[in-house]
């Protein structure tokens, strides 16, 4: 069995994690760590795993060597430890942001700070499969995914790749996020009165995911719009795009069926009739799959491309395990299996 470590698990995505790897056929859970509640049994911050596990929460600064040690920390602490991780675990997964993008001016662009380990961003492969699959493969160390960046670049794949937008064109996309991307920490936002029942643009432009997309493409005029939904898991992503003159239908339903065959945990969803007709994000809840879907103004060739994703699966824990997978050399969907929920 592969020893695996988590380092942060009181979280949402470290919950996630807990949950996946508890039942991965290859790993076995060795530590998992968090200051605040240290010696606390983990079903006590994750009630879903009471009787699944008797692990407790250890010590961050008791860590033993593993395998593989996954970082569910926040947002720029990773990069201060790094080679202290890295003298731990041949093999490293970073849920944060800290090495997603490549260039040091990028990420001080986005993030309004100077990297604390500039000459370690080289090192991590961007950790959305569906994008860079051959160099997870080769890959010692791997960054997170941002969730909505995920939800964006999945809605683009297909005609990205298949070369079919507009030379130069502008892309805007619309995402519609769940409470749970907040994370488990309290703020005036996420106070129950205040957050029920909202449809609240929180971000018009100017989120830092757009990074990502940006990295993955190459896109000079890119807006992302983030709206909080009252949805607790969950992220959809609503893309409009113009395409080239002279792009059809079937162009695109090439397009987007070949994406959807070459990855295992991309769905193509678009239906004529019935109520689930384009992707919808309560039926992933729980769930590593993205679905895809799409609809043309063929008078106009304007595109509307859709994505819906569990936030904290697909666009955190889920690629996180499919990530390890792929480094190990493993079935990449082992341990993913699960659909999702219907109804949830």
């Amino acid at each position: 069995m592969t020893k695996v470590s988590i380092v942060g698990g009181s979280g949402y995505t470290g919950g996630e994690l807990l949950r996946l790897l508890t039942f991965h056929p290859q790993v076995e859970i060795h530590q998992v760590t968090s200051r605040a509640h240290l010696g606390e049994y983990i079903h006590q911050m994750h009630p879903n795993l009471r009787k699944i596990s008797q692990l407790k929460f250890s010590d961050p600064g008791q860590l033993e060597p593993v395998d593989v040690l996954f970082l569910a920390v926040p947002h720029g602490e990773a990069q201060k430890k790094i080679q202290e991780y890295a003298g731990l675990a041949g093999k490293i997964v970073d849920l944060s942001a800290d090495f997603r993008l490549r260039d040091p001016a990028l990420y001080e662009k986005w993030y309004g700070q100077v990297h604390a380990a500039p000459q370690w961003l080289e090192k991590f492969a961007y950790g959305l499969p569906e994008i860079n699959r051959e160099a997870i493969r080769k890959a010692d160390y791997v960054s997170g995914v941002g969730c909505n960046a995920t939800a964006s670049i999945l809605s683009l794949l297909p005609v990205m790749q298949a070369g079919l937008v507009e030379a130069g064109a502008a892309v805007t996309i619309e995402i519609k996020v769940g409470s749970s991307e907040g994370g488990a920490s309290v703020n005036a936002g996420s106070h129950h009165p205040e957050r029920s029942g909202v449809i609240r643009t929180f971000s018009p432009f100017g989120h830092r995911h757009t990074a990502e997309v940006i990295q993955a493409f190459g896109l000079e005029k890119l807006w992302l719009t983030m709206t909080a939904v009252d949805l607790v898991r969950g992220a959809l992503a609503t893309a409009h795009v113009q395409l080239k003159p002279g792009v059809a239908m079937k162009d695109l339903w090439k397009a987007y069926r070949a994406v959807a065959q070459e990855n295992p945990f991309v769905r193509l969803v678009n239906e004529k009739r019935g109520i689930y007709r384009v992707p919808e994000p309560k039926v992933l809840a729980g769930s590593n799959y993205a679905d895809l879907g799409f609809a043309l103004d063929e008078e106009s060739n304007h595109l509307v491309s859709i994505c819906a994703i569990d936030n904290l699966m697909k666009g955190a824990s889920g690629s996180a395990v499919q990530c390890m997978n792929l480094m190990m050399g493993w079935d990449e969907m082992t341990g993913l299996e699960f659909p999702g929920l219907h109804p949830a």
